[in-house]
């Protein structure tokens, strides 16, 4: 199982790693998460450094992607190489979801045609200019395709992924390792909560 979270310079430190480290709990010995990347680094909006452990060929290969957001979206959605190459994305074999700017690039490769989206409050303007319905949740899915708006919402994001993928069990146990002692299970409900009619959607 790979899970590959997809990563540009300029990135949002909150969304690609807090994904990283919530998935990286599951205790699966065959899942690998990624960082995948244009380049073999890539500086983050705050000046972090990471390296790149997948490429974007990898990516649209992989079984799940996270769409991570930052400062240079826009240049990104922009640059014909990089479209190109997540042209290969495909809902109808592997789950992809998006955050805040994230969202940006599925509008614009096409995935969210006729399907209400998710984003930050700064990106909704051109969401909403490349013809996507934007709501006003933290989360919201429709198949095999998920949005989250606001860097928090990321582990809304891992919660759906891991319960797709793994199981509710998996995605509480996940979980129970990183949200704050003393507000364990209300954290827990309200990701579970808020995931769960995505779920009963993409049963049907």
């Amino acid at each position: 199982m790979h899970i590959a979270i997809l990563t540009f310079d300029g990135y949002n430190e909150l969304d690609s790693l807090i994904a990283l480290g919530i998935l990286n709990r599951v205790d699966r010995h065959d899942w690998r998460i990624s960082i995948a990347s244009p380049a073999p680094t890539v500086r983050s909006m705050n000046g972090v450094v990471v390296e790149a452990m997948a490429t974007l060929q990898d990516a649209v290969r992989a079984d799940a992607v996270i769409i991570g957001s930052g400062a240079k979206t826009r240049e990104v959605v922009e640059d014909p190489k990089i479209m190109g190459v997540l042209r290969g994305l495909d809902p109808s074999r592997q789950l992809l979801a998006a955050q805040c700017s994230g969202t940006l690039v599925l509008a614009k490769l096409g995935l969210l045609h006729g399907v209400p989206a998710c984003t930050d409050d700064r990106t909704k303007p051109w969401v909403v200019a490349a013809g996507v319905e934007v709501v006003d949740k933290p989360f919201c899915a429709n198949d095999n395709v998920a949005t989250a708006g606001g860097c928090l919402a990321s582990h809304y994001l891992a919660t759906w992924l891991i319960r797709r993928l793994a199981g509710d069990q998996a995605a509480v146990d996940a979980l129970s390792y990183v949200v704050p002692v003393g507000e364990k299970e209300e954290y827990i409900d309200r990701a579970m909560r808020n995931t769960r009619s995505a779920l009963a959607y993409a049963a049907h």
